[in-house]
């Protein structure tokens, strides 16, 4: 009989709520003061401890990711028939904000060296398309950019840079946290991130003016009148006072979540890193990852449709490497920079179960299933 008996389901990664019950704590304050709508103390509270938690002077809540990226590019002017350079190896959600503001994307290869822009094509892009208006970098799987050379590249060119770190709060680059090196950073709060308000994003910048704007748009951008009035186009992006307090709640416990998700990647690398054909995504000496998601590479005896087929067969969750963005159907009209790092990442990638409430009995029952498939 197998040791690992439990087969229970395992997840890829699911909302871990506090066990002291922060969440709840700030939900009923939020019901107490009926505060249960948009705006309120909860709002206020998580932007400032969010902020002064990342570095930035400044932070929005909003109802997405995804719509922070979309005021992020608003914020720095980019609109029709603007070009704005993104990471090829990505989520959609990256992307599409992009065509939200009817510009144009130009797709950007990875590198082996961070799985992130490969700061040489990028360099490249710039010789291509001079006129570019906004980067848009991505901290892939919690995996930090070499920000040093991206920031270079983009202060010469004098251009706007905007962070997707939906994946890596709590990473740090040479000792500051990603998503503040840029004019605007971008965290999500969906829920498999590494804390959750069950969805929610987070715009951060030092820019005060262009977090005030953001607040204002993501309001209906409604003036200041008696009546309702707008002068400019709104969106419907704010963050309910409930949804806060569910994030106030899980900021505290995002030192433990950080540790658990490290230990996993530890555990994993440990167990696995001598396979035959095996590698675990970069850890470079300047980053300090927060291991969101333990991803490796497999090639030659076993591949990773292999590895996710027997793992759900044991009724364990895990996923492919995101498909890069040039290889999609809605995005391959739109020009790419690159060789195939980002594709043989995508073919030879998954993801491993990382879900915080993970035992050291459920990591055992994953390496095991794992680990017979190279024993054949």
């Amino acid at each position: 009989m197998n040791k690992y008996e439990n087969k229970n389901r395992i997840y890829l990664s699911s909302p871990h709520m506090s066990e002291e019950g922060y969440e709840m704590q700030y939900i009923q304050e939020a019901f107490d003061t009926n505060w249960i709508a948009p705006l309120g103390k909860n709002v206020n509270e998580f932007e400032k401890d969010f902020a002064s938690r990342v570095g930035a002077k400044h932070a929005a809540a909003l109802t997405s990711g995804t719509g922070a990226i979309h005021m992020a590019l608003k914020a720095a002017g980019v609109g029709k028939g603007d070009i704005v350079f993104c990471q090829s190896l990505t989520f959609s959600a990256t992307a599409n904000p992009i065509i939200y503001q009817n510009a144009i994307p130009v797709f950007i290869d990875s590198d082996y060296e961070t799985w992130n822009m490969n700061p040489k094509l990028l360099e490249e892009a710039f010789e291509k398309y001079p006129q570019v208006k906004a980067v848009l970098v991505v901290h892939l799987y919690g995996l930090s950019t070499d920000m040093d050379k991206i920031m270079d590249i983009c202060n010469k060119h004098n251009v706007t840079v905007i962070e997707d770190a939906a994946e890596s709060l709590g990473t740090y680059y040479k000792g500051k946290h990603t998503g503040t090196f840029g004019e605007y950073g971008i965290f999500s709060f969906n829920g498999n991130k590494i804390i959750t308000t069950s969805g929610g994003g987070m715009l951060v910048s030092d820019n005060e003016e262009r977090i005030e704007k953001v607040r204002f748009w993501a309001t209906q951008a409604r003036d200041k009148a008696r009546h309702y009035q707008h002068s400019e186009l709104g969106f419907n992006y704010r963050m309910s006072n409930v949804v806060a307090g569910i994030g106030r709640g899980q900021l505290k416990v995002l030192d433990q979540r950080l540790a658990k998700k490290k230990y996993i990647f530890e555990f994993y690398k440990r167990e696995l890193g001598n396979l035959d054909g095996v590698q675990f995504m970069p850890i470079n000496k300047w980053n300090e990852p927060n291991c969101w998601l333990s991803c490796l590479t497999s090639k030659r005896k076993v591949s990773p449709i292999d590895i996710m087929e027997a793992l759900e067969k044991e009724n364990i969750e895990s996923r492919p490497v995101w498909k890069p963005m040039h290889m999609q159907p809605f995005f391959a009209e739109y020009d790419y920079i690159g060789t195939d790092v980002s594709e043989k990442l995508f073919q030879n990638g998954i993801c491993l179960p990382s879900d915080t409430k993970m035992t050291d009995e459920d990591l055992g029952r994953i390496v095991e299933i794992i680990k017979k498939l190279w024993r054949g």
